[in-house]
């Protein structure tokens, strides 16, 4: 049976792990907070204007504007958005898998990647993928000019036909308790046939092309945006998710040591008195 002193040990340091787990559960909670406002505040913007630009889209020449361009797809691009930071659960595991997988069905050497976050980042600059730029170190203070940067580098590539097509994976954000692994295409822009059904005899003032040329720069600006939000939340709640498992199992764990403190000192305790009996009859034979 352990030593009574290596139990004791044990048990301080176990419940030093569950006080740092249960902290980091609380500012996961109140980051989270303020993620999911401004995640739900921008969710309706995003919607709409790719509703607009939806409906707008079968109606003007392609060839006027480069992002429109649609090319036979010989070059992807992808954008893999991961954390800075580990102790989230699965979070960055499941974004990198579906990455791999994405990549791996056209071919490693037909693509190139673009990693928002330190995790993702490592991952595959061990296994020599091909990565164009990383963003790291900027998930505490997010904010709008971050998601036009890496919008602006990725349009770039696009736009100089060194990428035929670029790829966004990222998680969704559900609820607290789930996050959906997303893939979505960025560029080129295209529109669901169900749209082009649906004709409505509306009138544009200016033109329908002028409003597409206008809107697609900053639609494309607000996805980056969206992307960022919906994996910043993610990770928020996965986090919790995670501290808050690891503090329930600190717990159990706590319990069971207490258990097994308790019996052993019983049967030292026990061990004594027999010694002390067993003497005591040795004196009197």
């Amino acid at each position: 049976m352990a030593n009574l002193k290596d139990i004791r040990n044990r048990i301080k340091s176990i419940q030093s792990i569950q006080q740092v787990t249960r902290a980091m559960k609380m500012v996961a909670a109140a980051k989270l907070r303020k993620s999911q406002e401004r995640m739900e505040q921008a969710r309706p913007y995003a919607r709409r204007l790719n509703e607009i630009i939806q409906s707008l889209l079968p109606d003007v020449d392609r060839n006027m504007l480069d992002l429109l361009d649609v090319r036979d797809v010989k070059r992807q691009a992808f954008i893999v958005v991961t954390s800075d930071r580990g102790l989230a659960g699965s979070f960055n595991t499941t974004i990198i898998k579906k990455a791999e997988q994405e990549i791996s069905a056209i071919g490693k050497d037909k693509c190139e990647l673009f990693c928002v976050g330190r995790k993702g980042r490592d991952h595959f600059k061990k296994r020599d993928y091909q990565i164009v730029e990383d963003y790291i170190e900027f998930w505490n203070d997010l904010n709008y000019n971050d998601a036009i940067e890496i919008g602006q580098c990725v349009i770039q590539r696009f736009l100089s036909k060194e990428v035929d097509e670029i790829r966004v994976v990222y998680n969704y954000f559900q609820s607290v308790g789930s996050q959906e692994t997303m893939v979505e295409t960025l560029l080129p822009l295209t529109f669901s046939q169900t749209d082009s059904d649906n004709p409505t005899d509306r009138i544009y003032e200016p033109s329908k092309e002028q409003i597409v040329q206008s809107l697609i720069p900053r639609h494309l600006n607000i996805q980056m945006w969206k992307y960022l939000l919906e994996s910043y939340a993610s990770e928020q709640a996965a986090r919790m998710v995670a501290m808050e498992n690891a503090t329930e199992n600190s717990g159990e764990m706590i319990r069971d040591l207490k258990l097994q403190f308790n019996k052993a000192r019983q049967a030292s305790i026990t061990t004594e008195m027999l010694e002390i009996v067993g003497g005591a009859e040795a004196l009197n034979a």
